[in-house]
């Protein structure tokens, strides 16, 4: 197609790369303007870059190429590499929320190395306690003294600031117009539902969002114990926990290593989505609280009103006035000791974050397009540009046929029987151990490879053709087997059957809680698990009809994770 201008986008890593798309979002729908793009070069976190390239579809050029060739115009949101070499009016924008991290760099090297807290040998690159923010000082803007872009994107009027004062030459480049991702999560509040299904969240249960940045001093590398207890202290039934990762993370040590680490989590129902999407983004809407760090995540998730606590957070790094800098001020940190769902019951929202993040809510897109399309001189398009909701995100995560282990912790009054499950292979990990009674019983599959879960059970559950006998003989601590046939058996032969559909793991619990009890299971019971009530009945073999299956209630396969 005979496009009448060229854009660049340049990439510096897959940070910069998600960040970039979103700031490429004002060309959508224009014929007359094509974008191509490339990396510097110049992070040590290159991986995953290639696989970013070839699922956007992007049209590639390799840095050598790109700057033995002109452009209209050449769009960064890192300042890693040598962008004055580029041959385009340059504009600069943030890859975070703003402005947050302090970086120093040996400015007579002509290396750009903007990852702090990794010192490069050949810049001397690293962080330093008088250096200012990564973007916003000399260092990162300019070069034999003359200011690098043409035109500096700040998300707020509080970066003018700190420009003025760091960079006072590179002022009159300066241009605030706002957040374009936070106007996406505005747009996207809406959707909660919508993200909250997809992420396999239920209406009762609450989305504890945890996030992290990179480098020694993120969530991951100084509180990576955080995550399983998580897992380990909040209900099952009542809690789902995502994982947002930061891409230097993910790819500074390969999304194998970080699903390895935290596999034990994973079997207990932590979801991890790769960080090159957008899953994070529709998981801030979804979520009903978070425990971050220094990272932009936790300043979104606030801005979104969120209650939050911090696990970890590096001071040193952070620019001192920046929003983040206010964040790590107002955010109580996670106790170590203190039960986890207390802390959480007492996280604080803070009503102050949005405004933090931008000064221009809703007009980001809008104000960046003019600023692009001047630049190009070219008129802008007739039909407006707005933030457009997150995309749902899609399923199709490899999921194990195996649930975790469960600790069930049940209390009975009169016919109603409430139950709490927590992951039973977590429990006394790091110190972590969930809130339990002294009724308590674990509930475990019959597959399960780990023969100490197993041994522990006092519930197996079996497949829909086991024979119980088989299943009593091989495990001599089960008292009771379950199978997804809707059978019920207990080790001295009683057997029960519940409505067909089911789940009956949960129906087990609450069985084995009557008969505690010294109650006759075959006046049923009201089972309330996880937000969610159902009324069992118990019958004997043969017995279900068809008034029993009505009386399956929520607790059918979608009632358990």
């Amino acid at each position: 197609m005979p496009a009448e201008r060229t854009v660049l986008g340049v990439i510096h890593n897959v940070t910069s790369a998600t960040r970039l798309l979103d700031v490429l979002a004002v060309f959508e729908g224009d014929p007359r303007v094509r974008v191509v793009f490339t990396c510097t070069g110049s992070s040590v976190f290159e991986d995953g870059i290639p696989e970013f390239v070839s699922a956007h579809g992007l049209f590639f050029l390799p840095w050598e190429s790109a700057l033995k060739e002109e452009f209209d115009l050449a769009v960064s949101t890192s300042r890693g590499g040598d962008l004055e070499a580029i041959s385009a009016p340059l504009i600069g924008a943030p890859h975070g929320a703003g402005y947050n991290k302090k970086l120093s760099r040996n400015p007579e090297s002509g290396i750009r190395n903007p990852e702090s807290g990794i010192r490069n040998p050949e810049s001397g690159a690293g962080v330093g306690t008088g250096a200012g923010a990564f973007g916003l000082s000399p260092e990162w803007l300019l070069h034999d003294g003359e200011v690098v872009p043409s035109a500096i994107v700040l998300s707020h009027d509080e970066q003018r600031s700190r420009l003025a004062r760091d960079c006072p030459e590179a002022l009159p480049y300066a241009h605030v117009v706002g957040d374009p991702c936070a106007d996406q999560l505005d747009a996207s509040a809406p959707f909660r539902t919508e993200y909250r299904a997809a992420l396999g969240v239920r209406p009762e249960q609450e989305l504890l969002l945890i996030t992290s940045t990179w480098s020694e001093e993120s969530l991951l590398g100084s509180a990576i114990e955080c995550v399983e207890r998580a897992l380990a202290e909040l209900p099952y039934d009542e809690f789902r926990v995502l994982a947002a990762i930061h891409p230097n993370a993910w790819y500074g040590h390969g999304g194998f290593q970080i699903r390895q680490w935290l596999e034990r989590a994973r079997r207990a129902g932590l979801i991890l989505p790769p960080p090159a999407g957008e899953t994070w983004k529709a998981a801030i809407c979804a979520a009903d609280a978070f425990v971050g760090d220094h990272g932009s995540l936790s300043l979104y998730a606030a801005a979104r009103g969120l209650p939050g606590l911090l696990a970890a957070f590096g001071a040193g790094t952070v620019a001192p006035g920046s929003p983040m800098d206010w964040l790590g001020g107002q955010l109580p940190r996670v106790d170590p000791v203190r039960p986890l769902s207390e802390q959480l019951a007492q996280a604080v929202a803070l009503p102050g974050a949005a405004a933090r993040v931008t000064s221009r809510p809703g007009r980001s897109l809008a104000l960046l397009r003019a600023l692009c399309y001047r630049h190009l001189n070219l008129p802008e398009p007739a039909f407006p540009v707005l933030p457009r909701p997150v995309a749902v995100p899609e399923p199709g995560a490899v999921r194990s046929p195996l649930g975790p282990a469960l600790y069930v912790d049940t209390r009975v009054r009169g016919r109603e029987v409430r139950a709490r499950r927590y992951p039973a292979e977590l429990q006394g990990s790091g110190g972590s151990a969930a809130p339990l009674g002294a009724d308590v019983h674990v509930v475990a599959d019959a597959a399960e490879p780990d023969p100490r879960l197993r041994g522990l059970a006092d519930v197996l559950v079996a497949r829909p053709d086991a024979d119980p006998t088989a299943v009593f003989a091989r495990n001599p601590g089960c008292a009771l087997v379950a199978t997804g046939a809707g059978r019920l058996v207990l080790r001295s032969g009683r057997e029960f059957e519940v409505p067909a559909g089911c789940d009956p793991a949960p129906a087990a619990s609450a069985l084995l809680a009557l008969l505690g009890e010294g109650l006759d299971p075959e006046g049923g019971c009201t089972l309330r698990i996880g937000g969610a009530t159902s009324a069992l009945r118990f019958t004997p073999p043969g017995a279900r009809g068809a008034a029993g299956q009505a009386d399956a209630g929520l607790l059918g396969p979608d009632a358990a994770q």
